[in-house]
């Protein structure tokens, strides 16, 4: 694939405010006149809604993970053939909520590398091939305080996506340190950033963080 756009995810536990911080990003670029999708995993395709409800609502024991972690493969698949990659190739600026980094944090670490690193890296290739983000921001919280602000948040949601949530508390730690380890290896990929701040403080770090990756004026 000829990439002429950029693609940007955000990473993170439960309660980083994520979904939020993209969006604002989203509207920044677009005052730039940068062309910009947001988009999301799982669920980012018409498919993928389907498999989102299967993942991320009922009862924390309904799968295991390796159930887990091909199911959303198979989300994301279907998320880059019919919706990033062509907005890619549109030279669209894509923003996602979760890519593959939330599988190896959630499938591997979260739960003590009970599927193996190999088997994971495997279905990357199968589904993605060479392909990575041009940037991950990885927005990091105490899990206690992240857990807190997501199940405050799913008690306004007429739908609750709160399977994740349920799990222990030391799933959620584990979790964390995955992701603080990801970003290590990677260094030239990953920006962490702690998200126990206001909105707009994170929001203008993030902005910094685009503005000076990627020279915008």
């Amino acid at each position: 694939m000829a990439q002429k756009g950029l693609f940007i995810t955000f990473e993170g536990g439960e309660g980083t405010g994520k979904s939020t911080q993209l969006k604002l990003l989203a509207d920044f670029l677009a005052q730039r006149n940068i062309p910009v999708i947001t988009t999301k995993e799982p669920g980012g395709t018409e498919v993928g809604q389907e498999l989102r409800r299967i993942l991320v609502t009922g009862d924390k024991d309904k799968m295991d993970a390796v159930a887990e972690a091909l199911l959303y493969y198979a989300d994301r698949r279907i998320h880059m053939t019919k919706k990033v990659w062509p907005a890619l190739e549109e030279g669209k600026w894509v923003l996602s909520d979760r890519f593959a980094d939330s599988t190896v944090a959630y499938q591997y670490y979260g739960y003590n590398k009970r599927v193996p690193y190999q088997t994971l890296e495997n279905l990357y290739k199968l589904a993605v091939g060479d392909f990575k983000p041009d940037l991950t921001i990885l927005l990091d919280i105490n899990p206690e305080i992240g857990l807190a602000r997501s199940l405050a948040k799913a008690g306004h949601m007429a739908v609750k996506e709160t399977r994740h949530e349920s799990r222990a508390l030391e799933f959620h730690n584990n979790l964390r340190n995955g992701y603080l380890e990801m970003a290590q290896k990677e260094p030239e990929r990953f920006v962490v950033l702690n998200a126990d701040k206001t909105i707009e403080d994170l929001h203008q770090e993030i902005v910094k963080t685009v503005t000076e990756r990627f020279k915008l004026d």
